[in-house]
């Protein structure tokens, strides 16, 4: 069948009643940032306190995707792209399903993260910009990525040889270098919690 005839199959369950069931609000609240800016911690202590909360939740790691279901990509811009619309496309489902998704993906580029908030009725996307600064990123180098984009061993770093843009009005912006974790997770419950 052309790739042109295909159409959606209508569904039975509704989202609306698949949220009900578990009694919560679906969200996807999308962490991004450079590489070290705390993405990951962020999105781990906030699933965390949801789960302790009794909450229905899945963290999309980007680290976890590009060695699953994003293997087969590279790191140049159109790559970038499709790993950031394939996070996307799950985490759409992952909210139909009823479930709060929070993403943590370095997503360097505006208008991927504008697709991606595109696939979500209106005030379910919330972006995060977790701003920590190029250098205290750099300094912290957890994953020695840094090192290795600056002896040039890797290419298309975020930051280095390949830009990141920062969102120009995220629901949340959040510096790790700055901001306790504790008290950076108990921000993004709150904005999880406003209509």
């Amino acid at each position: 069948m052309p790739k042109s005839e295909i159409g959606p199959c209508a569904l039975a369950v509704a989202p609306k009643d698949r949220a009900a069931i578990k009694s919560q609000r679906p969200r996807c609240i999308w962490l991004t940032g450079l590489s070290g800016a705390g993405k990951s911690a962020l999105g781990n202590a906030l699933e965390v306190q949801l789960n302790q909360q009794g909450l229905h939740t899945c963290l999309l790691d980007g680290d976890n995707l590009r060695r699953g279901l994003c293997r087969d990509l590279g790191m140049d811009a159109e790559a970038r792209k499709e790993n950031i619309r394939r996070i996307g496309e799950v985490a759409r489902l992952m909210v139909d399903a009823g479930l709060i998704v929070i993403v943590a993906a370095i997503s360097p580029f505006r208008a991927d993260r504008e697709t991606a908030r595109k696939l979500f009725p209106q005030g379910v996307f919330l972006e995060v910009y977790v701003s920590t600064p190029f250098e205290v990123c750099a300094q912290r180098d957890p994953k020695g990525l840094y090192r290795e984009a600056r002896a040039g061993r890797i290419k298309n770093f975020t930051g280095l040889d390949s830009p990141y843009e920062a969102p120009l009005s995220p629901d949340c912006e959040i510096d790790t270098s700055e901001v306790e974790l504790a008290q950076a997770v108990g921000r993004l419950s709150a904005l999880l919690q406003k209509e």
